[in-house]
């Protein structure tokens, strides 16, 4: 529904505090309540997201969240937590957002997603609709196998910790697009970066300019296959990847440091 890892802690805090100060002997349904608590203070924290993204330096692109193997192998699962379905959320309004996940993710009934966001059955079951359609019409498909998705994210692992160009032109698409989140903290590319070639070179070029010990740590991010980098025992960044046609078409390197909090916490002490 965020995007982020740290406002929906304090979305799930904020429930709870209101939660135990309710008689529960007066709530007829705790699930529907609860639902309906969650999704209003999710959708004043997606409104005041979305004024703080206005004045966010550089691209914007969602907190990574590292996933089990098991979520990348279910195609469903792992589309519907995607770093490039996450973007496409991004340009829905908060109110057609929440109507998307609650009714593809979580499969709540008209009604039930009436109560939540404040709006009738008929208008939710229209905002459902188009919401949908401007989802689908976005949404990349990842058509290959998980296993197809490990074997490209394993080339680029190689290639990057080799500083390889052609094994990067090997496994890019030629009509790649790299998007790098900063933060305006630490160095990332304003717009994204298209083709292979140019995103190969701006790869290799970062990487040999800097006299860096480098560690690429393969992990799963958002359900897809990623990288972790660690550079002179620092996590410098996450790579995710979106892989089509056993070719990588999406690369999303997240190097904003307060998106990288719970990562940092879960990689392995002996990279750190």
């Amino acid at each position: 529904m965020l995007g982020s890892a740290a406002d929906a802690d304090d979305v799930l805090q904020e429930t709870w505090l209101r939660w135990v100060a309710v008689d529960a002997t007066h709530v007829d349904n705790p699930r529907a309540y609860l639902v309906r608590i969650t999704t209003r203070q999710a959708l004043n924290r997606l409104r005041s997201m979305k004024r703080r993204r206005e004045a966010y330096v550089g691209a914007w692109l969602p907190e990574p969240l590292l996933t089990t193997a098991d979520v990348a192998a279910d195609v469903e699962l792992s589309e519907s937590v995607s770093m490039a379905l996450m973007l496409v959320l991004e340009t829905l309004t908060p109110t057609e957002r929440a109507v998307f996940v609650l009714r593809e993710a979580f499969g709540f009934g008209y009604d039930e997603i009436a109560a939540a966001v404040g709006k009738t059955p008929a208008a939710v079951h229209q905002i459902a609709h188009r919401a949908r359609r401007h989802v689908e019409a976005r949404r990349p498909r990842r058509s290959v196998t998980a296993r197809q998705a490990e074997a490209a994210a394993e080339a680029f692992r190689r290639a990057l910790e080799t500083r390889d160009l052609q094994g990067l032109l090997d496994v890019l698409a030629p009509d790649v697009v790299a998007i790098s989140d900063g933060g305006g903290i630490r160095q990332a590319t304003p717009r994204p970066i298209i083709g292979a070639g140019k995103v190969a070179r701006f790869i290799v070029g970062g990487l040999t300019k800097n006299d860096i010990t480098l560690i690429v740590e393969a992990t799963t991010v958002n359900g897809s296959p990623a990288v972790a980098l660690h550079m002179d025992g620092e996590l410098d960044g996450v790579i995710a990847m979106r892989v089509e046609d056993t070719h990588i078409s999406g690369l999303y390197y997240v190097r904003n440091p307060q998106k990288l909090t719970y990562i940092a916490s879960e990689t392995p002490l002996t990279l750190r």
